[in-house]
C-alpha cells in the first residue's frame, strides 16, 4: 500500500489568548492518498482553517504528529518548512492574497522566483493563459474582477506543481455563478496535474464534489462522507 501524502497523527493544537490557552484542534488523526480530494465542513470555530495552517506548516502542533509528502513538520527548522512549501504546497485563500504592487504575471511568478528558476515568467505567463487569463497578465490586482483575482490567485497555487493544494472558502468572496467558474477551474487543474486537494468550504453541493467530505466541529472530526464512484 503507497505511503499517503498526508498523515496526521493524534493532532493537539492550542493557541494562547487573553484568557490562556485555548484548544483549536483537540486530537485529529487523518490519512489522505495521493491525487485524493477531500472537503472539510463544519461550524465557524470548528478548527477547519487551523488544521490547513497546520498542514501548511504555517502553525506549529502543541503536540502529535503531521507528515506531508514524507516530511515530519514538527521536526523541521522555519527554513526547512519554507522550502517544503515551496516545493510541496500551494495555497488558495478565500480574499486571494495578491500582492497589489505586482502584475498579475509577477503574482504568479513569484513562487517560481523564490525556488530559482530561471524561465518564472513563462511558466507564469503558461499558468494564466490556462486559467483564461492570457490578456490581463500586465494587470494589477485592482483592475481585476474578484473571479479574475481568484483565477490568478489559482494559478499561483499550481504553477510549481505542488503535490497538495489546501484551498480555504476560494469561493466565499464570490458570487454563486462566479464561484461555480472558479470551482470548476479548481477541479480541472487538479485533475490535469493529479495533485491532491483539500477544500474547506460551507457549501454542501460544492464539498459534494470531492471524494471524501469530513465534518468538523470543536477541533475534532466527527464523520467522513466516502464517495460511492
Amino acid at each position: 500500500m503507497p505511503e499517503p501524502i498526508v498523515k496526521i497523527e493524534n493532532l493537539h493544537l492550542s493557541l494562547v489568548g487573553g484568557a490562556g490557552p485555548v484548544n483549536i484542534l483537540r486530537g485529529i488523526d487523518l490519512s489522505v492518498t495521493r491525487g485524493e480530494t477531500i472537503s472539510i465542513v463544519g461550524p465557524s470555530g470548528a478548527g477547519k482553517t487551523t488544521l490547513l495552517m497546520a498542514l501548511s506548516g504555517l502553525e506549529r502542533p502543541t503536540s502529535g504528529r503531521v507528515q506531508v509528502s514524507g516530511i515530519d513538520l514538527g521536526s523541521a527548522d522555519e527554513d526547512q518548512l519554507a522550502r517544503f512549501r515551496r516545493k510541496h504546497i500551494g495555497i488558495v485563500f478565500q480574499s486571494f492574497h495578491l500582492v497589489p504592487t505586482m502584475t498579475a504575471l509577477e503574482n504568479v511568478a513569484l513562487p517560481l522566483e523564490f525556488s530559482g528558476q530561471p524561465d518564472a515568467l513563462q511558466q507564469a505567463a503558461m499558468a494564466l493563459a490556462a486559467t483564461g487569463l492570457a490578456e490581463r497578465v500586465a494587470h494589477f490586482p485592482g483592475e481585476l474582477s474578484g473571479g479574475e483575482q481568484q483565477r490568478v490567485a489559482l494559478a499561483r497555487a499550481f504553477v510549481a506543481r505542488p503535490s497538495l493544494i489546501l484551498a480555504d472558502e476560494p469561493t466565499g468572496n464570490l458570487d454563486r455563478e462566479t464561484g461555480q467558474m472558479v470551482m470548476e477551474l479548481l477541479f480541472n487543474l487538479q485533475q490535469e496535474q493529479g495533485t491532491t486537494l483539500m477544500l474547506i468550504t460551507h457549501d454542501e453541493q460544492l464539498a459534494g464534489r470531492c471524494q471524501r467530505s469530513i465534518r468538523m466541529a470543536d477541533g475534532l472530526l466527527y464523520a467522513i462522507n466516502v464517495d460511492s464512484r
